[in-house]
């Protein structure tokens, strides 16, 4: 499973979505130009040390990467209707955030409007923080697949009371 985020702007936002990415061994696609240098303090700051744990590749366009690509892909936006929990993820989907301050291109609804799905929220308001929404969403694909990590199979054993 990959995040994608589309030309983000934010670097405590990569951040902390990096160490997110760092938590479950999820790749992380970041699609230029970015809002930010990946050398940034702030960015690094947030990522911590979770840095080296995170298969992170830049792209030059969201566009190539999908022709490319030869597996699932959603939208995540709050302009769509379809709840995110409506949605069947693959342990190889990709999940695509558009930036913070313009979303997702118009194309990519016009192209697949079926595969966007949003977070539901109280009525008129904007929208979730990026590094919150790319949680919810990547965690829910998880539970989905029974939590099912590339390099550890499984979550520990849960104990349960006697």
């Amino acid at each position: 499973m990959k995040i994608v985020l589309y030309q983000p702007q934010i670097p405590q936002n990569t951040g902390n979505i990096a160490r997110t990415c760092a938590a479950t061994q999820t790749g992380l696609i970041l699609i230029k130009p970015l809002g930010f240098s990946t050398n940034s303090r702030h960015l690094k700051r947030a990522g911590l040390d979770y840095w080296d744990g995170v298969n992170i590749e830049e792209m030059d366009d969201l566009e190539s990467l999908l022709k490319q690509t030869k597996t699932d892909f959603y939208f995540f936006s709050s302009k769509a209707s379809q709840l995110y929990t409506e949605n069947t993820y693959s342990l190889n989907s990709l999940l695509i955030f558009g930036s913070e301050t313009e979303g997702l291109p118009s194309w990519t609804r016009e192209k697949w409007p079926e595969r966007f799905f949003t977070i539901p929220m109280i009525k008129n308001h904007r929208c979730l923080n990026l590094a919150s929404s790319a949680a919810v969403v990547l965690y829910e694909a998880l539970r989905q697949n029974d939590f099912i990590f590339p390099n550890k199979h499984v979550l520990p054993e849960r104990q349960t009371a006697n």
